[in-house]
């Protein structure tokens, strides 16, 4: 067992069950009705898990990558039958998921930083829960006996930088804010100087929500991260993209502006506790080849999970 899985503890599996009950009933009462009186899995099964897949948010790239997955098991095993019809999809899905998360490459909250501070710069559009996420994170890297600082570099929006003070005082850590209307660069500045000069171990930098154009977003998200780098030549350390999970096949469409207006290195999807819509999570891994770092499966504190794509294609099937 990785240290990692020993990391996952009796509740964060609890929560991922329950977080993922919608999907899961969605997902597999269809299954069950699409190989109904079949004992083989055939074209017409195929065909019902096709179908399956793309509406439950999976996305129809991946889909097809699945699909054809399957057919060539059917064709080596020679025979599959409908019973051992979730057994196979569970290890294809795991398969295509594993080869697109490297989680030995992304940081855990307990274990030691690569750098200090480690910079992360938060994207994404208003409303996917961005602050919400931020101050979970914040809260299980205080947890973890981590020092955070926070950067309320969304400023053109008084409720986002009012949000995130009420978060940093609810988790009990500082926060450099300018107010609304302030230079959201010079607020990362002063962020990175500060976590710099008080030796903090995590520094993380909210952004605007807005996406008018891609220039826009582009220039405005360039600006931020080449001042981070006057004080820290290698910040930001990590671009993370929040995606609300329950927009379904939107939040891959904002996977897809955000993409290409800067260098995202991790995914956090959230809201998947609402919606059965978790599929998505699959599609988004897949398409992007960016690994999904977050998953939020809770209003809890410990919900903002990290990502184990084992665990996650387990608590759908098990």
């Amino acid at each position: 067992m990785s240290f990692f899985s020993k990391l996952f503890t009796k509740e964060n599996k609890e929560s991922l069950d329950q977080g993922l009950q919608k999907t899961k009933e969605s997902f597999f009462g269809k299954i069950t009705k699409a190989i109904a009186g079949k004992s083989t899995v055939d074209a017409d099964v195929l065909d019902n898990l096709e179908e399956i897949l793309i509406t439950g948010d999976v996305g129809v790239s991946t889909t097809v990558k699945i699909i054809k997955r399957i057919e060539e098991r059917v064709k080596r095993d020679k025979y599959v039958s409908s019973n051992q019809l979730n057994a196979v999809l569970k290890d294809e899905i795991i398969q295509l998921l594993a080869q697109n998360n490297n989680i030995n490459k992304l940081t855990h909250f307990t274990e030691p930083l690569a750098q200090k501070p480690y910079v992360i710069m938060v994207v994404g559009v208003n409303g996917v829960g961005k602050t919400t996420s931020i101050g979970k994170i914040a809260y299980q890297y205080k947890q973890a006996g981590k020092t955070v600082i926070l950067g309320a570099a969304d400023t053109f929006r008084a409720a986002a930088v009012d949000q995130l003070i009420i978060w940093s005082q609810r988790v009990g850590v500082e926060i450099v804010s300018q107010g609304m209307g302030a230079d959201p660069a010079s607020v990362a500045f002063d962020t990175l100087s500060s976590a710099k000069a008080k030796d903090a171990d995590v520094v993380i930098i909210d952004t605007a929500g807005r996406l008018h154009n891609k220039v826009n977003l582009m220039n405005e998200l360039t600006k931020i991260k080449n001042v981070m780098k006057k004080v820290l030549p290698d910040a930001p350390h990590e671009v993370l993209l929040v995606l609300d999970g329950s927009t379904g096949q939107n939040a891959i469409e904002q996977c897809n502006q955000f993409t290409a207006a800067t260098d995202v290195t991790a995914l956090a999807v959230t809201k998947l506790d609402g919606t059965a819509k978790g599929g998505v999570v699959i599609g988004i891994s897949d398409e992007f080849k960016i690994p999904v770092k977050y998953i939020g499966v809770g209003e809890k504190m410990t919900d903002l999970q990290v990502f184990n794509p084992t665990e996650f294609v387990n608590s759908l099937f098990n």
